[in-house]
């Protein structure tokens, strides 16, 4: 039985998890479905054939996190056993992270655990009011280890320290204000903020929004060094020279619609939401 969904139409794919029974609670099965998901992505989009992709879920909850059944399991591995599991975690995080092409988070219940780390690792979150978030992991005796790294990004050291520690429950708007989400929005309207995002960035140039994304990873590394210096010019040089970059620049001074946009049939932001 699949755990989760993909599906891909006209450059936009719809990554779902698909365990409404059990909220959405993580696995070993559902993580290597959602890896091997996440490997034939990076496929898509490096070849441009995936311009965005839609991580969601079924159900009233996005994610509760470890399945408990699993978590039984657990308590039997040995430390081997453990680290084996935690690399698949921590390759899920990662697969999702690098996607090459812009990611959207629909969160429309909630998120806890490692359902924290998924959204941390999305370009772009939008949240419905009914969303809640929790680093619930120390009431269990556990840590977020492996989604820290993304999660501590999207809320600073600071608010990490605090809600890693206390596991408090984070609501919308709460999450809101600390960064993790971009957008909260009347729960009957979540899937049209996402369709009106969708809109916003397939206007983009495919090839400047993969450039873009690499780019900004590898200025967070190091932001202020002789190296990343010459590596921006490196990439703005290039892009202007390149295909997409003359047919933007043509398409702007023109008046007109860029190629990439008439050829998704991809109405701008400002239509899509007339």
């Amino acid at each position: 039985m699949a755990y989760s969904t993909l599906n891909i139409e006209e450059g936009v794919a719809r990554l779902t998890l698909n365990r409404p029974e059990v909220h959405n609670a993580f696995d070993d099965s559902l993580i290597a479905e959602l890896n091997a998901h996440l490997d034939q992505l990076h496929t898509l989009a490096d070849s441009g054939d995936v311009r965005a992709v839609v991580l969601g879920s079924e159900g009233k909850s996005f994610s509760a996190g470890a399945d408990l059944n699993w978590m039984k399991r657990m308590v039997d591995y040995d430390l081997e056993d453990n680290l084996a599991d935690s690399r698949k975690l921590a390759a899920l995080m990662h697969g999702l992270d690098t996607l090459p092409c812009p990611t959207v988070c629909r969160v429309q219940g909630a998120a806890f655990g490692g359902a924290v780390g998924l959204a941390a690792c999305c370009d772009v979150v939008i949240a419905s009011g009914k969303a809640k978030f929790c680093l619930s992991e120390v009431k269990i005796g556990l840590s977020p280890a492996v989604i820290s790294p993304y999660v501590q990004r999207a809320l600073g050291e600071r608010q990490m320290r605090r809600y890693a520690l206390t596991a408090e429950v984070m609501d919308a708007e709460i999450a809101l204000a600390l960064g993790l989400v971009h957008l909260v929005v009347e729960h009957d309207k979540l899937d049209d903020e996402v369709d009106a995002m969708l809109a916003t960035l397939l206007a983009g140039s495919p090839q400047a929004q993969r450039a873009t994304k690499a780019l900004m990873a590898s200025v967070a590394q190091a932001p202020d060094s002789d190296a990343t210096r010459e590596h921006t010019c490196q990439v703005i040089a290039k892009l202007r020279v390149s295909q997409e970059g003359q047919e933007g620049l043509s398409s702007f001074f023109e008046k007109r619609r860029p190629a990439w946009a008439d050829s998704n049939n991809t109405p701008h932001a400002s239509e899509r939401r007339s």
